[in-house]
Formats: C-alpha cells, sequence, structure tokens
C-alpha cells in the first residue's frame, strides 16, 4: 500500500510536535506517495521501525491510503523476513528478526570492538549488518574470531 502525509502530518513534522518519535520522523519522510509501505519498512528496519509504528502514524491521521481505502497495515507488508518469527533448532521462536537483529547487534558489535585492530575489518562488517540475515550470515566469523565461550552470548541473542 502507498502511503501518503496528511496536511496534519505534514504540520507534525515542520512544528517538530505531535505523536512522532525521532525514530518515526525518519520513516515519515519517505512517505512521498511514490514507494510502497513495504519498501519503507525495509530501508528503515535497521532503525528499528515496524508495522506498529506505520500503523500509529495512520491512527494519529499523519497518513493517508494514496488511493482513498482505508489504511491499515497488513501483517505481512513488510515481507516474511523483516517481520515473521523464526523457528530455530530447538523449535518456533516468537521472536521476529527484527527483535533478534536489536538484540544480537550491540553485542556483536561490543564483541568484535573488543578485538581491537585484529578484528577491524569485521568490526566494520557488523557495523553494515543492516538486518538479521545479515548478521547471521556474519556469525561464524565472528565466533571463529573471538572463541565459542565468548560467541555464547550472540548465539543467544541471534537464534535463542
Amino acid at each position: 500500500m502507498v502511503l501518503v502525509k496528511t496536511q496534519a502530518g505534514q504540520e507534525a513534522l515542520k512544528h517538530r510536535h505531535g505523536s512522532l518519535s525521532s525514530r518515526q520522523r525518519s520513516a515519515f519522510i519517505l512517505f512521498d506517495g511514490k514507494r510502497s509501505t513495504a519498501e519503507i519498512l525495509a530501508a528503515t528496519a535497521a532503525m528499528g521501525i515496524t508495522q506498529a509504528d506505520v500503523q500509529a502514524m495512520i491512527d494519529h491521521g499523519l497518513l493517508v491510503s494514496l488511493s482513498g481505502q482505508p489504511a491499515a497495515v497488513a501483517p505481512g507488508a513488510a515481507g516474511a523476513d523483516a517481520t515473521a518469527p523464526v523457528a530455530d533448532a530447538a523449535g518456533a521462536s516468537d521472536r521476529s528478526p527484527m527483535d533478534r537483529y536489536k538484540d544480537a547487534y550491540p553485542v556483536a558489535t561490543a564483541l568484535t570492538a573488543e578485538l581491537g585492530l585484529r578484528g577491524f575489518r569485521l568490526n566494520l562488517a557488523v557495523e553494515g549488518a543492516g538486518s538479521f540475515a545479515d548478521l547471521s550470515a556474519l556469525a561464524p566469523k565472528i565466533r571463529e574470531a573471538v572463541g565459542d565461550a565468548k560467541f555464547a552470548k550472540l548465539d543467544k541473542a541471534l537464534f535463542g
């Protein structure tokens, strides 16, 4: 669904008032009537913008559907990799990839920062990881660099 800013939304953005948090404000700017909600959610996933944030903007009258249909964010609007719970080896999990990413990112950056210059490139790769998939792809390299004992905390954040 393509959403656009309402007059009330433009005023809230201009005067920095209303119910927009700074994080939501960054996403709100992207609603230009050209990009779909799914595209914007994908682009702002690293900032932690979720469907609930978009729905809150709709509920507060800051965004409306370009097509004139009642605006509501569908549960699967951002795609399966951004919102669907991930099943791990132990069974189903109720944590979304975004939740896992938010939990694991600070752990991964701390672990790679402890490596100093030896882990500089790995630290840059972690800082550039913008999604759960990117971070989980780096997990084997992080495990190799820091060892199993230190990696256990990251393993739990990513896959636990």
